[in-house]
């Protein structure tokens, strides 16, 4: 078969294309936003001053000076010290920044709403308080806005990947590992994965950002009518499950105010994130740690597997059963047949993925290895060491051949 030089082009172009598409995925582009400050520093926001002055630029410098002094007793009282104040030299050695909310610049007046940040040892010693902060295992940030009836994470910048990088983390629990949105985040770190609950995909990505696991900060955006009021839906998800925590409702008055609008809803799933993580709903999934495996030397008794186990001991394995689960009916009959095994005290699915690979906890009264061996005994498929592991219902042979009864002619 010849083929003629047109058809030829075509294929070249088609190609040519493709690797066109494929590249503009990960090049250029208007995306990429680095967070604003990632530090630990004290922040007090919401200040409003009101100061005249001679001309426009002492009452700008008073305000500011103002906005200090009542930043400070709002710290010192949140951190229980008094609310004392102290000379506005200290506080300027003190205070790492001014953060401009809104301001009103006129010939001799200065009227403005502040935020104060400041540095935290600093101010720790200071006001006599400890300067430690409980923090969370690293996080890493997916947030994900609908508008228009499309999901956008970091396929090109979004009002709400810069709210989130506006965001300053240093008063919140959460250790937010906050991703730019360049190179190859856009391909690893979309709304298609934040629907995969395969945990190992999600142990090789967040591997690369360094974070335990995931959180997936969700807004809706419904807007009235062109330039008329916004209501956002917040949805503070997380895991790769995407398990929802909570969800709050703000409304703007008109598009003007739609970075107000996201800066508040960022606060709330904040707040949201770490009650999650106070009540011990936002913890570190199993399926997403990795395990190594444990060599036994030469000193160690191994156990004698031979014989079941029939009591749980006190020193047990909490293993992770990884398990296909095309529905309902065989979830229920792998957790019964985990229950049955000699010396198992719980079973129960901690993450259930109907159609897909479903993970159990199960609670052992010996060693992972004698786990391992009591199923392979009532005839399961086990894959992989430690306390993680796979299993798979061994398929059964296929029988011989009867051999005929007829003779050859």
């Amino acid at each position: 078969m010849r083929i003629r030089p047109f058809f030829l082009a075509s294929a070249i172009g088609v190609v040519l294309l493709g690797a066109g598409i494929g590249i503009a995925q990960i090049e250029g582009g208007d995306r990429g936003v680095a967070p604003v400050d990632s530090s630990s520093d004290y922040e007090v926001s919401g200040v409003t001053v009101d100061v005249s002055a001679k001309d426009a630029d002492s009452a700008r410098y008073g305000g500011w000076r103002l906005a200090q002094r009542k930043a400070w007793v709002q710290l010192s009282q949140r951190l229980g010290a008094g609310g004392g104040l102290v000379s506005d030299g200290a506080l300027d050695s003190v205070v790492s920044g001014i953060v401009v909310e809104n301001e009103q610049i006129g010939p001799n007046r200065y009227i403005a709403r502040l935020g104060v940040l400041f540095d935290r040892g600093k101010a720790s010693a200071m006001l006599g308080v400890s300067d430690s902060v409980s923090r969370s295992a690293p996080m890493v940030v997916i947030p994900v806005m609908w508008a228009g009836g499309a999901a956008t994470v970091f396929e090109q910048r979004t009002a709400w990947q810069e709210a989130w990088a506006r965001y300053r983390t240093g008063n919140s629990t959460i250790d937010y590992v906050r991703p730019v949105g360049t190179g190859p985040d856009p391909l690893l770190l979309n709304y298609g994965q934040t629907q995969r609950p395969g945990r190992g995909w999600w142990r090789s990505v967040l591997n690369q950002y360094g974070g335990s696991n995931v959180l997936v900060p969700t807004v809706r955006l419904q807007r009235q009518w062109p330039g008329g009021p916004i209501v956002a839906i917040f949805q503070a998800r997380g895991g790769p499950d995407n398990k929802l925590f909570g969800q709050v409702a703000l409304r703007v008055d008109n598009a003007a105010g739609l970075p107000q609008l996201l800066d508040a809803g960022v606060k709330r799933l904040d707040d949201l994130y770490q009650a999650a993580s106070r009540g011990g709903l936002l913890r570190t999934d199993t399926g997403l740690a990795y395990v190594p495996p444990v060599a036994a030397t030469e000193e160690e008794v191994l156990p004698d597997d031979s014989l079941p186990v029939t009591a749980p001991s006190a020193g047990g394995a909490t293993i992770s059963v990884q398990f296909d689960s095309p529905g309902a009916g065989a979830v229920n009959a792998t957790e019964a047949a985990m229950r049955a095994v000699p010396g198992v005290a719980t079973a129960g699915t901690s993450s259930l993925a109907l159609g897909g690979v479903s993970v159990m906890t199960v609670t052992y009264g010996g060693t992972a290895d004698a786990f391992r061996a009591a199923l392979q005994a009532r005839g399961w498929q086990v894959f992989g060491t430690g306390t993680t592991i796979r299993i798979r219902r061994a398929q059964p042979s296929a029988p011989e051949a009867a051999p005929g009864n007829a003779t050859g002619g």
